[in-house]
């Protein structure tokens, strides 16, 4: 309980490397999580120093198109402007862990219905992967942010990685250089029924 209470998204980052050392316990971490029908379709790669700035500046030509792209599209500000300050702080963040399913495929695919409950209860797995990650980074004194605007230069980011396994998303990993407060949570009764 100390690590899930303890968690944060944190948005600020030491330039402090991180040992590789710690890196593979947050890891080992990810691969205990559960799976569905034990298909464990989590990929992990992990960029720091020059990859990491290229890997970066991929997601940077991909969030400049999709905002030409949807520069007419109600809200779209609002959601680029977050993703850019997202990418803002993945530059800063010592270690980014890109997040992959093995068995899926780009979101723009056409997929049949069998295909897309696979993916959904693949894409349950690899969040309870990633949440492993973010409290064994806790216990570590290590902070984290887990990322999905990344969805917004999915094509450049594939293309970079090499992949045409799904890319889920992101983790910042670093020592933290903030220790925000927590944020508020709804509480029991608004979330929880008894039938």
């Amino acid at each position: 309980m100390d690590q899930i209470k303890n968690r944060r998204s944190i948005r600020k980052y030491t330039s402090q490397p991180v040992e590789k050392e710690l890196i593979d316990e947050v890891l080992s971490a990810a691969i205990l999580a559960p799976s569905a029908k034990n298909r464990q379709p989590w990929k992990f790669i992990v960029y720091s120093e020059n990859s990491k700035k290229e890997l970066l500046s991929a997601m940077e030509k991909g969030l400049i198109k999709t905002k030409a792209e949807f520069a007419n599209m109600p809200n779209s500000e609002y959601m680029l402007s977050d993703a850019f300050n997202t990418l803002k702080i993945m530059q800063e963040a010592p270690v980014i862990i890109m997040v992959l399913n093995t068995n899926g495929s780009s979101p723009f695919s056409e997929i049949d219905t069998f295909a897309r409950i696979t993916e959904i209860c693949d894409s349950l797995s690899i969040g309870a992967a990633i949440e492993n990650m973010l409290l064994k980074a806790t216990e570590l004194g290590l902070g984290t942010l887990w990322i999905a605007n990344t969805c917004y230069a999915y094509n450049e980011l594939a293309e970079f990685i090499g992949t045409k396994s799904q890319l889920i998303g992101a983790v910042a990993l670093g020592y933290a250089a903030e220790v925000p407060f927590p944020r508020p949570r709804k509480s029991l009764d608004e979330v929880a029924e008894y039938r």
